[in-house]
């Protein structure tokens, strides 16, 4: 069973809104995440930030190697000469992405580690967010969060949060490991013995 104090958390997490970047003469998609959560895991508890699938793909394989003896989900595949104006492909990504992030979710571990948070709820560039989650950077994790959030107030409208996905913690006998290290972030450790999982309950996806 869960804590008195942890029951009743939840986080809406959802991928939405493609955007066409150019960075000189190319141009990529970047995607919209947003968060909405009441966890103790989370520094703020609500978040929007913008990233494109290969920033996805340098979370995983950082998840990956932070966590050796976890499965990791897998990312959507990539597609030989990704149209950028074929709705399909781009509908499919998106609902790809929100799967992977639905999943990374539901293991407390990789919900421990601070570098999952700094790429859901900063814009830091990868670079930076390894070295704050390092511990190289003049600022703490939290800090950077919390001046993200500063800068950045403006979230979807509430009725928004009914095309979310909703992870609800519930009891289980999967063990949440305890990581004593720089990369994980206090506030979302667990006490001997707690043991959880989370339930997912995915609703339709949101109109773009």
């Amino acid at each position: 069973m869960l804590p008195k104090d942890r029951k009743g958390e939840t986080i809406s997490v959802w991928v939405r809104d493609p955007k066409i970047q150019k960075h000189d003469w190319h141009h990529y998609l970047d995607y919209e995440i947003c968060i909405h959560t009441n966890s103790m895991c989370f520094t703020v508890k609500t978040s929007r930030v913008r990233r494109r699938f290969r920033e996805f793909v340098w979370l995983r394989q950082k998840l990956q190697s932070n966590a050796v003896l976890i499965e990791l989900p897998e990312l959507p595949p990539k597609i030989p000469f990704f149209n950028i104006n074929n709705a399909h492909n781009v509908e499919q990504r998106v609902r790809g992405l929100q799967e992977f992030l639905n999943k990374v979710m539901q293991c407390p571990v990789l919900l421990s580690d601070s570098l999952l948070h700094l790429f859901l709820q900063t814009q830091l560039p990868l670079e930076e967010i390894e070295a704050c989650a390092s511990g190289q950077t003049k600022f703490s994790v939290s800090e950077a969060i919390h001046k993200f959030a500063t800068s950045n107030r403006r979230f979807p409208a509430e009725e928004e949060e009914q095309t979310s996905c909703h992870l609800v913690p519930e009891s289980s006998s999967s063990t949440l490991e305890t990581k004593h290290d720089s990369r994980f972030l206090n506030g979302c450790k667990p006490g001997e013995g707690h043991k959880e999982t989370w339930k997912t309950v995915l609703a339709s996806a949101p109109p773009e």
